[in-house]
């Protein structure tokens, strides 16, 4: 090849690339942007409501907490470079953290706030995370996560299709994967430096935010296993970043500004005056997982007297009064705790299982599909999946166990049996995994798995030639005896020897199974 032509075929293949280069517009600087502007919208508005539901929900007991860290957000969202459909939401969830997702979606948890000391510190995180969403680091660390997945294309990546609906069924790891994943050492001090000109912009003390970065290093030192688990999972401190921070500080004349200490301390209030309740339900958790239900009850009833606005406090008085033998107290206390957040799954889905259990189908019904609505969980369509079986509804029942039993949650493996047993007999293709397989000496082999949870038996098979939609059958086989679950048996599939080009033009189909005995 020419060296002409070499020139015109690389230009070609960066063409796309290069088209991709945009100025940041907090940095000013040229960067290479696979992911576009819309693309980072979209994805930022699909999954902040998934993500907040499987961190805790909303905080909604104190809306003046709430309207108050939006007022914040707001002030210093106005003054940053990049203009975005900013949002801000309290989590209600003990550990300090706060996080940025692309398109300018922003959560802080309800753990945070109480740990802080100004007005001008909570403006020090929120700047921070607006420049995670500005800068696009959010949108980098995916784009670098596809370059080293190997799934880059020429063309582009295509992020719109994306199916995050497995998020709740993974207990959040989804969320956590990408709101707790570590940002670079570069991208941590663009948001360190950007920060702090936000905050001069705003007209907040931009020292707060080295005040700031001096007490999360000596937490980290001290390792603590909340702020471990949370803020420094994603931003980890350094004696690097407070020099940086402070070189920042000097650069910026060490202007001054707002601190705000008294307006920020009447805001946490209630919540350091509830912080009680929390750390009692925290107790409360621990003595149910021990079967301690006296001791559970009696932290439940505190936290409920310190803070009767918690729903989570409801919830779980609820679930241990139908551990008592108590589903009038329960059926009460379940009610109220979706009347307190109506918005969040969990009240939704608990009590959609407990009406389940309870007989009320159509009640049941509503509960878990607006649970589904909110996040979906393993736990939401086994219950869907159990109220279809019993009103007759076979497909839509199979539907549902399908979509529980793909996952690693607890209810999988009973999700597993219900679908077997309603569409083994139907679809045996989809639990018997039949494959040829041709040994050097040229011997054809059958090789049969059970996927499925069931012993099965009754296993047919039919080889034959495949032509486009059309299969013409050579020879039947039936396996004898019993496939545990997940067990493989490979057999002979024909008499005589095949050649590679022979053996090409087999396909295997499996034709009957059902499950072994009464099971």
């Amino acid at each position: 090849m020419s060296h002409r032509w070499s020139r015109l075929l690389w230009g070609l293949l960066l063409l796309p690339l290069l088209q991709s280069c945009s100025v940041n517009l907090v940095t000013g600087e040229q960067e290479l942007r696979l992911i576009g502007e819309q693309q980072e919208l979209a994805i930022g508005a699909k999954n902040y409501g998934p993500y907040r539901q499987a961190q805790g929900g909303d905080y909604v007991a104190d809306p003046k907490l709430v309207a108050y860290v939006q007022r914040v957000g707001a002030r210093l969202a106005a003054v940053a470079d990049r203009k975005l459909p900013y949002e801000f939401h309290v989590l209600n969830d003990d550990t300090p953290n706060a996080w940025a997702l692309p398109g300018g979606k922003i959560a802080v948890n309800r753990g945070l706030p109480v740990e802080l000391d100004d007005e001008a510190q909570l403006a020090a995180v929120l700047a921070h995370e607006i420049v995670h969403a500005a800068a696009g680091h959010s949108a980098q660390s995916m784009q670098r996560g596809v370059f080293l997945q190997g799934a880059l294309v020429a063309a582009g990546v295509a992020l719109g299709d994306s199916d995050y609906h497995q998020l709740g069924m993974l207990g959040g790891a989804l969320g956590a994967s990408l709101v707790r994943s570590r940002y670079s050492r570069e991208a941590e001090t663009e948001a360190d430096t950007y920060g702090m000109r936000y905050m001069v912009r705003a007209g907040y003390d931009p020292a707060s935010a080295v005040d700031l970065q001096q007490m999360f290093l000596k937490l980290s030192k001290d390792k603590r296993s909340d702020w471990l688990s949370g803020l420094f999972a994603s931003h980890p401190p350094s004696a690097e970043r407070v020099a940086n921070n402070r070189r920042v500080l000097a650069s910026l004349g060490n202007p001054g500004g707002e601190r705000g200490r008294k307006r920020f301390q009447r805001a946490i209030a209630h919540l350091r005056r509830t912080r009680p309740a929390y750390e009692a339900y925290a107790k409360a958790l621990k003595a149910i997982e021990k079967d301690d239900l006296k001791t559970a009850s009696a932290l439940i009833g505190k936290a409920i007297r310190i803070e009767p606005g918690e729903g989570l406090f409801r919830l779980a008085r609820a679930d241990i009064e139908k551990r008592q033998g108590k589903p009038s107290r329960a059926a009460r206390d379940y009610d109220r705790a979706v009347a307190l957040n109506p918005d969040y799954f969990l009240p939704r889905l608990k009590r959609g299982l407990f009406l389940e259990a309870r007989g009320e189908r159509e009640a049941a019904q509503r509960d878990l599909k607006a649970s589904v609505a909110l996040l979906p969980t393993a736990e939401a369509y086994y219950g869907l999946g159990l109220l279809a079986q019993q009103a007759g509804k076979r497909q839509q029942a199979v539907q549902y166990f399908r979509q529980a039993a793909e996952t690693g949650s607890p209810v999988a493996r009973q999700a597993a049996r219900h679908l077997a047993r309603l569409d083994l007999g139907s679809h045996p293709e989809r639990y018997i995994d039949a494959r040829l397989l041709l040994r050097k000496d040229g011997q054809l082999l059958l090789r049969l798995q059970n996927t499925t949870v069931l012993p099965v038996t009754g296993i047919r098979v039919a080889i034959g030639q495949q032509g486009g939609d059309l299969f013409r059958e050579v020879v039947v086989l039936r396996l004898r005896g019993v496939l545990g679950a997940g067990e493989s048996r490979t057999l002979d599939a024909v008499e005589g020897r095949l050649s590679a080009v022979q053996a090409r033009r087999l396909a295997v189909r499996v034709l009957e199974a059902r499950l072994a005995g009464r099971m």
